[in-house]
């Protein structure tokens, strides 16, 4: 048994919620270690001490669940509609309620410091012929947890469907965690969207109020209470299911009799729509028998402090919402766009991904959710590439070739202006690594550049690497050519360059720095098998002392986002760079395949999130990654 979670690690889901803002607070303020994961940005004056973590739990992983190690997880994250469940709430439903609960739990299980969770369920599993009638009730009726249940809605249904599956896990892992199930009763709260909190909006505005079934009962439980209840359940080894509720069920002119006193003018609209009426109240008996505890608040009490923080709510401060993402110079990177969608999906599943090419029947088009045949950059003005992203509500955009990075690093500092992140870096750092001659002469002693010369007659090497100075060095390459098939091979080119021919091992490199210059993390990777220039098969490996020299070559460059570096490593172990492309390279996919995720970050970064709450998880295993011909049907 604990008797009080100071000191203890806690997971919440859905910790943005009327009720986890509250949960947060009380844990706080006990000394727990808390960490929180919900759909929406970080509230504000969230506490600075909790690890906030932004997006759909869906996808977070059993390594993100692992390294916190919580000892207590709070289940409050579900999606519900109030009244009538629409159509569109069936998908909704399954994915935030059904297949969340399970997905999350199918992780805690092998957490392995979990020792209690304490599920947020519902009193709509209980029978509704037991609750709702035809006409007014002069009381409500007392709901034991020994009732018959029949879930009344779909929102119902998934919670009993949780609760069975806790039931099964506590058994089946009763030697390892606990596990108790709270049907909770009619919420309200502070910057919450329940009636309440909308009723006092209204009035605030001196708007009309809607009233139905003024003669229903309900058994309104204030979130802040509701935090306690299950604050004090997590703290308790009691197992299966109790009501939390008030035990002291209000109709619903009681509400509007209490705004009345506030709001002695306001205007009521009674409607008399076509559904039954509710008359519910939880019977409390099993839970103060656990706890020794009652809820204490009242809507006399609590409505004056709701009235006051909806007064004292700001409506200037402009939050970034969620916008959509552009990846420009498409073609056929279909990996990568694949990639950018399931990164944004982990955010939010509204989220869209738009191609753009100059080629109108490029094979991405047919992957992306919108498509934008872009004119040449030469023919592209700021102004309008900012009313084409305005217009498809982008926050981000992504380039994905060399030749275009310089447009869009100069073009940063308007496109932040109008609200637009760009993963791109400085601009000094960009032409160094597009200028191959200029890269490969750094000054310095942690750059380890192999020397590039526009005639072999300046260096002493005898076989030479001939290349392009600018763009795809990989085109029309020359390897270990003498002197004379070196100045021959060049003719091939525009702009030749000469460097001496190292022998050694090759290998990619990809980091992804930060908008604050931190490098967020390195992945290595071998080149198995080249194919005109391109990794067709790598595979990862992990070298700590390859990782530190990495990290002192990148911090020589002001980069951001993700980059990639092309190396060779000699017999004797010593690092030599052919190349840096400050950009996303062609099989960067498999550095996000070791944790490296580069596209959920830059987003992140993009609607105004910092990184701190979203480690790096690298493979502690090397990954393979085999590119082929692969077929899609649309």
């Amino acid at each position: 048994m604990m008797l009080n979670l100071n000191g203890k690690r806690v997971f919440i889901s859905g910790g943005a919620g009327v009720i986890g803002r509250e949960l947060v607070q009380l844990l706080i303020a006990d000394g727990a270690i808390v960490m929180v994961g919900d759909l929406v940005q970080i509230p504000e004056n969230y506490p600075k001490q909790v690890m906030y973590r932004r997006g759909d739990l869906n996808y977070i992983t059993q390594q993100e669940l692992d390294s916190f190690n919580p000892e207590v997880f709070f289940h409050l994250a579900a999606t519900f509609e109030r009244s009538t469940e629409s159509y569109e709430h069936w998908e909704e439903t399954f994915w935030h309620n059904i297949r969340l609960s399970n997905y999350l739990m199918t992780l805690m299980r092998n957490v392995a410091g979990i020792k209690r969770v304490v599920s947020a369920s519902s009193y709509l599993i209980y029978n509704k012929e037991l609750y709702i009638f035809d006409q007014p009730q002069s009381k409500a009726i007392r709901l034991k947890e020994s009732d018959p249940i029949n879930p009344r809605n779909l929102t119902g249904l998934a919670k009993l469907a949780h609760e069975i599956e806790l039931d099964f896990l506590s058994k089946t892992k009763s030697d390892k965690f606990t596990s108790i199930s709270a049907r909770i009763y009619r919420g309200y709260g502070k910057n919450s969207r329940d009636v309440i909190s909308r009723w006092v909006r209204d009035l605030l505005d001196n708007k009309k109020i809607a009233v139905y079934k003024q003669e229903g009962w309900f058994d309104y439980m204030y979130a802040g209470d509701t935090s306690k209840g299950l604050y004090k359940l997590a703290c308790i080894d009691a197992v299966g299911i109790v009501n939390l509720g008030t035990g002291r069920s209000r109709q619903v002119k009681d509400v509007v009799e209490v705004l009345k006193i506030y709001f002695p003018k306001m205007k009521v609209e009674y409607v008399d729509l076509e559904f039954q009426y509710e008359a519910s109240e939880a019977d409390t008996t099993e839970f103060r028998k656990l706890t020794n505890w009652l809820p204490e608040r009242y809507l006399e009490d609590v409505i004056p402090e709701i009235i006051d923080f909806e007064n004292s709510r700001t409506t200037a401060v402009s939050k970034k919402e969620i916008g959509n993402v552009l990846i420009t110079s498409v073609s056929k990177k279909v990996p990568l766009v694949e990639a950018v969608k399931k990164a944004v999906i982990k955010i939010n599943g509204g989220i869209k991904v738009f191609g753009a090419d100059r080629d109108a029947a490029c094979l991405s088009s047919h992957f992306t959710d919108g498509f934008w045949v872009m004119p040449r950059l030469s023919n592209l003005p700021i102004a309008d590439l900012i009313a084409y992203c305005k217009s498809q509500n982008i926050c981000l955009i992504i380039p994905t070739r060399d030749s275009e990075l310089e447009y869009f690093s100069k073009a940063k500092s308007d496109l932040l202006k109008a609200g637009i992140n760009v993963m791109v870096s400085d601009l000094n750092s960009v032409n160094r690594c597009l200028d191959k001659l200029l890269f490969s002469n750094e000054k310095g002693e942690e750059i380890f550049a192999i020397p590039s010369y526009l005639n072999p007659n300046e260096s002493a090497a005898t076989h030479f690497v001939v290349k392009e100075r600018y763009g795809a060095g990989s085109l029309s390459i020359g390897i270990n050519l003498d002197k004379e098939s070196a100045i021959e091979h060049a003719k091939n080119f525009i702009n030749p360059i000469f460097q001496p021919f190292v022998s050694g091992n090759e290998i990619s490199v990809d980091a992804y720095i930060s908008s604050s210059g931190d490098i967020k993390g390195i992945v290595l990777r071998k080149r198995d098998v080249v194919v005109n220039g391109e990794s067709q098969i790598s595979s990862t490996f992990i070298d700590q002392k390859l990782q530190q020299v990495f990290s002192k070559i990148i911090k020589n460059f002001k980069f951001y986002g993700h980059i990639n570096l092309q190396a060779l490593i000699d017999e004797k172990g010593n690092v030599h760079v052919i190349e840096c492309n400050s950009r996303f390279g062609g099989a960067s996919t498999l550095a996000i395949q070791a944790g490296l995720d580069s596209f959920y970050w830059i987003y992140l970064e993009a609607i105004g999130e910092t990184l701190g709450n979203y480690p790096f998880y690298p493979s502690a295993t090397s990954i393979k990654q085999v590119r082929h011909p692969h077929d899609s049907y649309l």
